[in-house]
């Protein structure tokens, strides 16, 4: 049978959501994670704007035909985590919850854009929202 391929789109040059996305491992029985950039134009972040999901507020997941945004990907992404080493261990107590993801994310992309503001980033604006450019 061959490896699903689950794929995780997020703004590399977002330094906490890059490093957060290269430590992150999924368990090999769910399949291969394959990160995706979502500044460069591709298939899945046509897809993304298709479905109206602002990438600029939230990483997605795409596992099968689904879509998982904001609190749902990382939510969705602790359940597939391995459990090895520390990162991954604290990456699944800490998002196994819905609840607490749903909670959690919010806080951590808001400073996340603060972070971004600070470093003089532009947003992706994939559903360009006229005057949207700027965090």
């Amino acid at each position: 049978m061959p490896e699903a391929e689950i794929l995780l789109v997020y703004d590399k040059q977002c330094p906490l959501c890059d490093a957060y996305c290269r430590l992150v491992r999924i368990r090999r029985d769910v399949g291969r994670l394959t990160i995706v950039d979502a500044r460069e134009n591709s298939e899945i972040l046509r897809e993304i704007t298709d479905n109206r999901l602002d990438i600029d507020q939230g990483m997605v997941l795409k596992m099968g035909d689904r879509l998982y945004y904001g609190s749902d990907a990382i939510h969705a992404l602790a359940l597939i985590s391995s459990r090895s080493g520390f990162f991954n261990r604290f990456n699944y107590w800490l998002f196994k919850s819905r609840r607490v993801s749903a909670w959690l994310y919010p806080v951590f992309r808001f400073f996340r854009n603060l972070l971004l503001k600070i470093l003089g980033k532009t947003k992706i604006n994939n559903l360009d929202i006229p005057g949207n450019e700027k965090f």
